[in-house]
């Protein structure tokens, strides 16, 4: 019982430490703590384009530090938050968002999943369709004689070999 405590103490731990810290630098964080705010939840949806999987609050890549700058820059300016996301954007593309909006030219990107769920339901209801056919014809009273006669015929080549030995 007390390994078990001592080994859930140490994955505790290891989890405590393994968990992501922010890459936020002290030089960085604003004075106005209603900017900052502000700044971290822009920070929050912007991606890292070094990391990619990244926010630019979580990284620390120099380019996220770049644009960690370039946000509260844009904020001590007087932009709104809009503002300053349409400023990324315009600078880096739609690319650096990690929810990126709806839009007609990237509607097929949202619309793919959908469009490949229905054209596979589609194959696999045909192929299904494909496979039931219809049931087999029962046999005529010719071909029941002729599998009779092959199916005899066989008894008999193998019966009097089996006795000869």
């Amino acid at each position: 019982m007390r390994a078990l405590r001592a080994a859930f103490a140490i994955l505790a731990l290891a989890c405590a430490l393994a968990a992501p810290a922010a890459a936020l630098q002290p030089d960085e964080i604003l004075e106005d703590p209603q900017l900052e705010q502000r700044a971290r939840d822009i920070s929050a949806h912007l991606r890292c384009l070094v990391c990619q999987n990244q926010s630019i609050d979580d990284s620390d890549a120099p380019l996220a530090r770049d644009l960690r700058i370039i946000v509260r820059e844009r904020l001590q300016a007087g932009d709104t938050n809009e503002e300053v996301v349409s400023f990324v954007v315009d600078r880096y593309g739609e690319f650096v968002l990690l929810k990126p909006t709806f839009s007609w030219h990237n509607a097929l990107l949202w619309a793919a999943p959908v469009i490949l769920l229905v054209f596979g339901g589609l194959i696999v209801m045909f192929s299904l369709r494909g496979r039931r056919g219809s049931a087999p014809k029962a046999l005529t009273t010719e071909e029941r004689q002729a599998l009779d006669e092959v199916m005899g015929k066989g008894r008999r080549d193998t019966a009097p070999a089996a006795s000869e030995h």
